[in-house]
């Protein structure tokens, strides 16, 4: 699990490493415009949703390490020709490399993480994952900010050659992992049902709903951080590029600093209650982001309430990551967590391609629409997490019940004991 979590932080080193540079380095530092640096960022997007399909039948079939490393080296080719690339076409073709690579780590790593824990160490797995992952960003960003020059070719040369070294990296480490056999969880619907199929995964009630509980998360809160929120804020609220700054660094300094703290709170509550407080904080957010934008005060009260707009998402998501991601494990049934991984991938992609789209024309022109259309959004969050909990088993609502369940059995056969401690 520490390898498993070191290659998380390693992966997410080299996309926050790069990514914030990537419409300058195309558009300004290899003159290919800004057409071609807005496809390139449109590429990332569809090379993971042509590959995310394939890649859980893969993870089901070949197992996770395999799948990883195939993307880590992907991932690292891409990079390293993106650093090279002149024309267009090259730009264009590294990229979607690049994006398919890094499209693929995370499901695998996900199932890697659900293969290596159980229902009483999940939760604290993936908030460990989701804390290392936004440092990682933060971290690369910050690194790779001071080590690009805008009118230096050989300077983004330099950083997309250590972005494909760290990928490299990340695969000696990760092929010293020996892989245990996946856990379970038993009495989820469909167990034991062998080999995965996407028809099969569609004929879960509570995976269907909670893509699409996940679709909306995705697009009322990741798809607008760099989008619609930030054009609101500059347009409606007159904040300035510093305090734009300042909000971003307010979300990551939450999620850092409350994550787990939080884990404390929500280990012993519903998980279908744990999402459904997450949509009314986030609407609380978006109230905070309409007096900023349509409210009459100063400038400055403006700024703070913007600020905490983002700070209140950041709680949002620190109350997600150990809740959503363990959920979605306990809902797969033996052998297809790779399967369940990437469809909830795909589901996000969806939402992150869909979210600016949408909200950034919004957030520039129609402000109040934009800020009435996803608070709506977030109290739909609330709705559909508490139609969720009605899907659910005890065990998957409420995994400390399959803990207390193993401490009963105590004349179970030891390998009956393993497989509902799961």
């Amino acid at each position: 699990m520490r390898r498993i979590h070191v290659g998380n932080a390693l992966s997410a080193f080299g996309l926050g490493f790069t990514v914030p540079y990537l419409y300058v380095y195309v558009a300004q530092v290899r003159g290919l415009g800004a057409m071609t640096a807005g496809l390139v960022l449109a590429v990332f997007a569809v090379a993971a949703l042509v590959v995310l399909p394939f890649a859980g039948r893969a993870i089901v079939r070949r197992g996770p390490l395999p799948v990883l490393v195939a993307a880590l080296v992907t991932a690292a080719l891409g990079a390293l020709s993106l650093g090279l690339a002149g024309s267009a076409v090259s730009v264009l073709l590294s990229a979607a490399a690049l994006g398919a690579g890094q499209a693929v780590m995370q499901p695998a790593l996900a199932t890697m993480i659900v293969d290596c824990s159980n229902a009483e160490t999940r939760s604290r797995a993936f908030a460990m994952q989701f804390f290392l992952q936004n440092l990682g960003l933060g971290v690369g960003g910050l690194i790779g900010g001071h080590l690009v020059d805008a009118s230096s070719v050989s300077s983004f040369t330099l950083l997309f050659s250590i972005e494909a070294a760290m990928f490299l990296l990340l695969v000696v480490v990760m092929v010293t992992v020996r892989m245990p056999r996946a856990p379970w969880i038993e009495g989820a619907p469909g167990a034991g049902a062998g080999k995965g199929s996407w028809k099969q995964l569609l004929q879960n009630r509570a995976m269907v709903q909670l893509c699409v509980l996940g679709f909306v998360l995705f697009f009322a809160c990741y798809g607008q951080f760099e989008s619609g929120l930030s054009a609101y804020g500059v347009e409606a609220a007159g904040v300035s590029t510093s305090a734009l700054g300042t909000a971003l660094a307010a979300n990551t300094a939450m999620i850092v600093v409350a994550q787990f703290a939080v884990l404390k709170f929500v280990e012993r509550r519903r998980r279908s209650r744990v999402i459904a407080a997450v949509g009314l904080i986030w609407a609380v957010a978006w109230l905070a982001a309409g007096y900023a934008g349509l409210g009459h005060g100063s400038q400055e009260m403006a700024t703070a309430a913007f600020i905490s707009t983002y700070a209140l998402f950041g709680l949002g998501e620190a109350m997600l990551s150990p809740t959503v991601a363990p959920l979605v494990a306990d809902l797969a049934p033996e052998g297809m967590a790779g399967q369940y991984n990437s469809a909830f991938a795909l589901v996000k992609q969806l939402a992150l391609a869909v979210g600016p789209a949408v909200g950034g024309p919004m957030g520039a022109s129609l402000h109040g629409p934009y800020v009435v259309t996803f608070l709506l959004f977030s109290l739909g969050i609330t709705y559909l997490a508490v139609r969720l909990g009605r899907e659910l088993s005890a065990v998957q609502d409420r995994p400390w019940v399959g803990k207390s369940r193993v401490v009963a059995q105590g004349s179970a056969s030891t390998a009956g004991q393993a497989r509902a401690r799961a």
